[in-house]
């Protein structure tokens, strides 16, 4: 009897060592596979268990969570949804997350590491922190009259604050409710399949992620790249172009787009004034097509890794062009293209003395009780060009407000920079134009310039003369600029 007994409990024995051994195997070897299995619900239920951390705006909470009772149990909501969705993107149990929900979705679900108290505890005891917040560089007032400025209209909008990189509005428009797809119902689906088949794509992030000729605005990158390789002997003498000026290796004839503008062998001052197509277009095959490219690159043209911290698309000017297409190119024309975010960055550049800072758009995260968990540092992005360049081209774009074809930016007693475009759109230039217009301002009391602008309007339901950048972005950049500095005053 005692033999079977012995018997019994060896065998009892193995099988609890296999019993261990495979345990230990699940969990050491399988237990990230298992993790990641789209079968298992447990992280996914543990995720929604708790209201997700919030992104701020100055302070105050523009996001916030409700308690569904289901499965998932709590759900995103906005505040102001329309207006921020092209900062927060969106959080949704069935579709993901965007921009900042994505770019910071650890600190706001909970699973950041950095919000724990001991180091490596969470993964051991698979403990949930409380959200963290995000708190972003927006400034509300230009983010409401960019966003109030563009109203109906299809368009975005990009600010910079110069001296650190700081982004200070960045809207899109037609915009779209994040909160009406961040749950897992049917309403929720159909508000999904209704925003991706909207013709008008107000999903997309039109200041970061759509790309569009700039037009003249570009002549401001073409006017640095003259300056700094001394093509002319300052910005008073006289460029020796003909008008009209025939492109290089062909019979065709580049106009200006008044024939009563005095362009030919105008000077840079006048030639930035009046917006002459013809002397930029000389002087860009003048600077030669590596000066061109190293400028434009310079200004982060053809950066393919630019992080706000969301991706940003690549804005484009080509390395290899024959002298006719260079020309084109260095008005802005023929494949060069530009994010609004980039075209703020040409005029970030120029106000802040010639040193272009990395723009991003998350000025800290934090824990829930406050405590900060990490912060973005003001940093330099490119010495585009030197000082003196620079504050030659501030005259040049104060003098397009002063007395050129900005002068709807003027902001009494603040001085003000900008230059304007009118882009080509469609086959053989048949779509409405796209109005640009890109500036900065620096209030009378301030050391430098305060912020720098860009604003793009694809659909401006005017003529062709009033839809020039002077007549449909100007004003609205200039709305944003003095929420700026009205905020700045306090």
């Amino acid at each position: 009897m005692t033999k079977y007994i012995r018997r019994a409990s060896v065998f009892c024995f193995v099988l609890l060592v296999a019993l261990l051994l495979n345990a230990a195997r699940v969990q050491v070897f399988e237990a990230q596979s298992l993790d990641d299995n789209s079968a298992n619900r447990r992280e996914t239920i543990q995720r929604y268990d708790q209201p997700r951390g919030n992104i701020l705006v100055q302070g105050k909470p523009i996001t916030g969570s409700r308690n569904t009772g289901e499965t998932y149990k709590y759900e995103r909501t906005y505040k102001n949804g329309p207006l921020y969705a092209p900062v927060t993107g969106y959080a949704s149990q069935t579709y993901g997350t965007t921009f900042v929900e994505s770019a910071e979705d650890d600190v706001l679900s909970g699973t950041d590491a950095m919000l724990s108290t001991v180091p490596f505890w969470n993964e051991i005891s698979r403990f949930q922190n409380p959200g963290g917040n995000v708190e972003t560089t927006i400034d509300a007032g230009a983010q409401q009259a960019a966003y109030d400025g563009l109203g109906g209209k299809k368009g975005a909008v990009a600010a910079i604050d110069p001296s650190t990189g700081k982004i200070l509005a960045l809207v899109s428009t037609p915009s779209y409710d994040p909160g009406n797809i961040a749950g897992t119902g049917q309403s929720d689906v159909n508000a999904w399949n209704s925003l991706n088949g909207s013709s008008s794509r107000p999903m997309l992030n039109r200041a970061i992620r759509e790309t569009y000729p700039p037009g003249s605005t570009f002549k401001v990158v073409t006017a640095a790249a003259v300056l700094e390789n001394g093509i002319v002997d300052g910005t008073g003498t006289a460029t020796d172009t003909p008008s009209p000026y025939t492109l290089p290796g062909t019979t065709t004839q580049l106009t200006n787009e008044s024939s009563s503008d005095a362009c030919e062998n105008a000077t840079l001052e006048y030639a930035m004034a009046a917006s002459c197509n013809t002397v930029f277009a000389n002087l860009g095959v003048k600077v030669g097509l590596s000066g061109m490219v190293k400028m434009a690159q310079n200004f982060g043209f053809n950066d393919t890794k630019m992080r706000i911290p969301m991706t940003a698309a690549k804005s484009n000017f080509d390395t290899d062009m024959d002298k006719a297409q260079l020309a084109l190119s260095s008005i802005g024309q023929f494949d060069t293209s530009a994010t609004p975010l980039q075209m703020a960055m040409v005029s970030a550049a120029v106000a802040n003395g010639g040193t272009l800072m990395q723009p991003h758009l998350v000025e800290k995260t934090t824990k829930k009780n406050g405590t900060t968990v990490s912060t973005t540092d003001n940093k330099s992005y490119q010495q585009v060009m030197s000082a003196y360049t620079a504050t030659q081209l501030q005259q040049l774009m104060v003098d397009v407000v002063e007395k050129g074809t900005g002068t709807n930016a003027r902001i009494p007693g603040m001085t003000v920079g900008g230059k304007t475009g009118t882009a080509q759109n469609g086959v053989n230039n048949e779509g409405v134009p796209y109005a640009w217009f890109i500036s900065y301002a620096q209030g009378p009391d301030a050391s430098t310039p305060q912020v720098a602008v860009a604003v793009v309007v694809e659909d401006a339901s005017a003529n062709r003369a009033d839809i020039s950048g002077g007549g449909s972005a100007a004003p609205i950049a200039r709305s944003v600029m003095e929420a700026v500095l009205g905020s700045s005053r306090g």
